[in-house]
């Protein structure tokens, strides 16, 4: 089974590094790291995994996913590196398909492009996003990125993005590019990622669900043309509950992510760690 972890909130208590080593150690196949560059201080947006719509302090305690994910990289061998997620509309695409292939570069091709466009209007509007049309702000964007991880001289003009001719290097280890992995649930997640993505990264489901919704997800690739077994499924941010994970894997999953709790020193988040492993792998 592949089974991956989170990289615990807030996110710099303790070095990601040996968390990276400690996991591959143990066997665990990813690594995930989230982002939100910033929180503001006021805002009408309702955090939508709570009653009471209140955006938790942990919010305000992300680090940069690719800094984080580059120090995994280098005591790391074998285990992949995930976004969980990266809030494309809210960072340039040049700079992000930049970060993506040296990423996956120097990791020896194990960078998984996990992505979505966020809920917080106010963060994404301060970032410089559509948040209104941001799925077709982040496909636009993908489709840049794809440009110019593939092609030797890229130009693009679009209702979001234009520039001329440019040369980008370093190009993805992998071919043609990482995954782009679609997270979330919104209504047209399927047809996005039969439409321009890779797999899907949703956290908010369950196995009935998950089931129902990779049949639908496979009966989309097949009238696009597209291999069903292409497209992944990786279920994110679930706690390590052996039976429950077998149960995703029973409905479809192609790899399932465990939720780490938050620690504050090296020792307790080993102490965690080996606790997950001996529960699930």
């Amino acid at each position: 089974m592949r089974i991956g972890i989170t990289v615990p909130l807030p996110a710099y208590y303790v070095d990601v590094a040996p968390i990276a080593a400690k996991a591959e150690e143990l066997g665990f196949e990813s690594l995930w790291c989230a982002e939100h560059p910033i929180v503001p201080v006021h805002s009408e947006s309702r955090f939508p995994s709570s009653e009471d719509g209140v955006i938790p302090e942990s919010y305000s305690h992300f680090v940069d996913p690719f800094v984080a994910l580059a120090r995994a990289s280098g005591v790391t061998k074998r285990m992949k590196l995930g976004t969980g997620i990266t809030l494309v509309p809210e960072r340039n695409p040049l700079l992000l398909a930049k970060e993506v292939s040296t990423l996956d570069l120097f990791s020896g091709g194990r960078f998984l492009f996990g992505i979505g466009t966020g809920w917080l209007r106010e963060e994404t509007e301060i970032m410089g996003g559509d948040f209104d049309h941001r799925w077709t702000q982040a496909r636009e964007a993908i489709a840049v990125m794809k440009k110019l991880w593939t092609q030797k001289e890229a130009a693009h003009e679009g209702h979001y993005y234009n520039f001329p001719a440019v040369k980008s290097y370093p190009k993805p280890m992998q071919k043609p590019h990482p995954p782009v992995l679609l997270g979330g649930m919104a209504p047209n997640v399927l047809k996005r990622i039969v439409r321009w993505a890779d797999g899907w990264l949703p956290n908010r489901i369950s196995p009935e669900e998950l089931r129902e919704k990779r049949a639908e997800l496979d009966r989309r690739a097949e009238a696009a043309g597209r291999d069903p077994a292409s497209l992944t499924i990786s279920v994110h941010g679930q706690p390590d509950d052996r039976e429950l994970l077998k149960a995703y894997f029973d409905s479809g999953a192609h790899r399932v992510i465990i939720r780490t709790q938050p620690t504050k020193s090296e020792s307790e988040m080993m102490a965690q760690l080996e606790d997950i492993a001996r529960k699930v792998l």
